[in-house]
């Protein structure tokens, strides 16, 4: 992946974009599973699993251990999983975007929201600021853009409808998730 200027400034703010807070210290709580990151993500669990046991996105709350155990995946994994999907649905290889992910697999939510992929079909470019959009533009070549942010607001409200379990293997109504995150936030 190619990284523009990682100096400049964000392409869009979250405010302008409308994408929610997130709280990174809330998702060691709880997790995901495949089925739910299939559903939120838009892909198949066949996907999924081939995408975990080869390590392009490898669940970070639980990994499956043996037989019976469940994977459990984070926001971010289910962020990067969607970007992975709409990679793929646009034409770039698995390996441009194996060396995507392992660029945003460093980034937290945060990060990753400010960021805008652009691709020519063959490389990944990450821009932060219109400037970059603009430099990659003139050169006439045709390009398709994820922006990460719109990405990061859709799955905000896939994820409020879908149930989350616990670390501990209690599972979470969204409800009561959605209002322990308020909870916190408000009295932060």
């Amino acid at each position: 992946m190619s990284d523009q200027n990682s100096g400049q400034g964000q392409l869009f703010t979250d405010a302008a974009v409308g994408a929610p807070s997130y709280d990174e210290a809330d998702s060691e709580a709880f997790g995901y599973r495949g089925p739910t990151a299939c559903a939120a993500a838009g892909i198949t669990y066949r996907q999924l699993d081939y995408w975990a046991r080869t390590g392009l996105v490898s669940p970070s709350v639980r990994t499956a251990t043996g037989s019976g155990t469940q994977r459990l995946y984070s926001f971010r994994d289910i962020l990067v999983l969607k970007v992975v999907k709409r990679l793929l649905d646009t034409g770039v290889s698995l390996q441009n975007i194996r060396k995507a992910v392992d660029h945003l697999r460093t980034r937290g939510v945060k990060e990753l929201s400010n960021i805008t992929l652009l691709s020519d079909g063959a490389t990944v470019y990450e821009c932060t600021s219109a400037e970059e959009v603009v430099d990659l533009l003139a050169g006439g070549q045709g390009v398709f853009g994820i922006a990460v942010s719109g990405a990061l607001r859709e799955l905000s409200g896939e994820l409020a409808e879908l149930p989350a379990e616990r670390i501990d293997g209690r599972t979470l109504d969204a409800d009561d998730e959605l209002s322990a995150r308020r909870r916190r936030r408000a009295t932060a």
